[in-house]
């Protein structure tokens, strides 16, 4: 309950943080076909470095690891049932709800969070010798999870707990794309 409550404090103080100066950007931020022209320029340069094979496979590993993330969500959401903020009427009288609707019910844990940090680490993981790669990956990730206590979707819980559950699987799935490259001698 305390742990709650310090959650809810948080998402308060940070959620207010805001202006309408800044709600442009934020919704940018959490549309996720926004993501298309970053994704689109790691595709290329995964096919500059790994050739079309080794692309093929890391596409089809990506599309496993976003399926496997966004199934992780949902049983999140659905089995713990934590309300989103904005049906949470603890916090959804004196909070900003920037975007027109909330959303489903439940919020633990942000999918936008863990899906974004997944594909982030899956990608720095793989194309560990461009070290450019690592900072603009994880701020990507880190405004897109943002984002969501931003427009008042998400409480902190949530998007640290996407964060935590995406990178893990982005580092497994990297794992398991590696793997499967060597045992198919791509």
């Amino acid at each position: 309950d305390q742990l709650l409550q310090l959650d809810n404090e948080l998402f308060l103080f940070l959620n207010n943080l805001g202006t309408p100066t800044w709600y442009g950007f934020w919704m940018f931020m959490t549309q996720k076909l926004n993501s298309i022209p970053l994704y689109a320029a790691l595709l290329w340069v995964s096919f500059k470095q790994l050739g079309p094979k080794k692309t093929l496979l890391m596409l089809v590993t990506v599309a496993l690891l976003v399926l496997a993330t966004d199934q992780l969500t949902n049983f999140f959401k659905h089995g713990i049932a934590r309300l989103r903020p904005c049906y949470d009427v603890s916090v959804n009288q004196v909070m900003r709800l920037v975007k027109d609707g909330c959303g489903g019910r439940y919020g633990y844990f942000s999918g936008h969070s863990s899906n974004s940090f997944a594909v982030a680490v899956f990608f720095i993981s793989l194309l560990r010798p461009k070290k450019i790669w690592l900072p603009v990956l994880l701020v990507w990730a880190s405004l897109v999870a943002y984002s969501r206590i931003y427009i008042g979707v998400h409480f902190p819980l949530d998007v640290v707990t996407g964060i935590m559950a995406g990178s893990f699987f982005g580092w497994l799935f990297a794992k398991l794309y590696v793997l499967m490259a060597h045992k198919f001698d791509l």
